[in-house]
């Protein structure tokens, strides 16, 4: 039996009080990250030094007490493994060499290739099981297959992936086999997490919302738990969280259809509905808007305190809807914590 709160909660206890992560809680609204990202030199240069991607994964740890610490790395370091160009634009984000026709899929490494570029990562996630606390849980992750082809066919983020659902509507072959080779090499991927200290790991569909009906059980449902299903076969007892942010309605199931331990919620759906939906399926993590971070205040506290109690009978972890931003408040952060571990119920 662990003690490892986040290990409990995903087995699907309930626990008197949820136990706390946030996404992105290694970021630049912390003083001591910006710091070390400017003695990395550039991000990329980060996400592949272990001992400083370490370093960043550690700082909210010690800040906070956080009950888990998510590895430091970035969702488009897989497609950078598999063969593509990638760069990051000082205040614009993430550019890539695109997979547009069949001979740029082409040029793309096979899926077991991608562990040479991912070693560092790996060695990362070393340095973290020996160095975190013994009570702090190590969360691996990676992007989900759809979410990280959007960013592969449109060779940078956009508002409504429109370049992606193009090329799904005009080669429906080529943008099935961009899925399969990504779907390959996030099973690879997160199998070498895991066997470098990652004690469960978390699949990001951030674009999961854009896929609508057949789409999204083809293209979001489908390779999640098909990644899923080998990773347990590889790793049993592996827990999982899924996050097909924005999914609506498409949340309710979500977790049995596909093996998932836990369905992260985006701020999108509210708690209560939550709770009698989602919830029923097991462990939910989840879900307060990351704009309470900037503003604070009463109404993070009040917010705060509405989702713990709608999530109470149940396996529940503490998380943002959506990762920290960087002008957050560090002290709104504790504000959160603090008012989450006051609810402890009365013995």
């Amino acid at each position: 039996m662990t003690d490892k709160t986040i290990l409990r909660a995903l087995k699907g206890e309930t626990l008197p009080v949820p136990p706390i992560w946030m996404m992105r809680q290694a970021g630049r609204y912390l003083p001591e990250y910006r710091a070390t990202r400017a003695q990395a030199g550039d991000f990329l240069s980060l996400c592949y030094n272990p001992e400083l991607a370490a370093e960043v994964t550690l700082q909210p740890i010690r800040r906070y007490g956080f009950d888990a610490a998510i590895l430091f790395a970035d969702i488009l370091l897989v497609p950078q493994a598999l063969g593509a160009d990638l760069w990051f634009v000082t205040g614009e984000g993430p550019r890539l060499s695109t997979v547009t026709a069949q001979g740029d899929f082409d040029t793309l490494k096979p899926a077991s290739a991608v562990h040479e570029t991912l070693a560092p990562v790996y060695e990362t996630l070393r340095i973290l099981s020996r160095a975190l606390p013994a009570e702090t849980t190590l969360i691996g992750f990676a992007g989900a297959p759809w979410t990280v082809a959007t960013y592969m066919i449109a060779g940078r983020g956009t508002p409504d992936q429109a370049p992606a659902h193009a090329l799904k509507a005009e080669n429906r072959a080529l943008f099935e086999a961009l899925l399969e080779r990504l779907t390959e090499a996030t099973i690879e991927y997160l199998s070498a997490q895991v066997e470098a200290g990652a004690e469960c790991v978390k699949l990001f569909d951030s674009w999961a919302g854009s896929l609508n009906g057949a789409d999204f059980d083809a293209y979001a449902l489908a390779p999640a738990k098909r990644i899923i299903a080998e990773l347990k076969a590889r790793h049993p007892g592996l827990p999982v969280i899924a996050f097909p942010r924005e999914a609506g309605e498409k949340y309710v199931g979500f977790a049995r259809a596909t093996g998932a331990d836990c369905v992260a919620l985006d701020n999108s759906v509210a708690a209560d509905w939550a709770a009698q939906h989602v919830q029923v399926d097991g462990c939910v993590q989840g879900n307060l808007a990351s704009s309470h971070m900037v503003t604070g205040g009463q109404a993070l506290v009040d917010e705060t305190r509405a989702i713990v109690e709608a999530f109470r009978n149940g396996p529940h972890i503490f998380n943002l809807g959506h990762g920290i931003t960087p002008d957050a408040d560090p002290e709104n952060v504790q504000l959160m914590i603090d008012t989450v571990r006051a609810m402890a119920p009365a013995t």
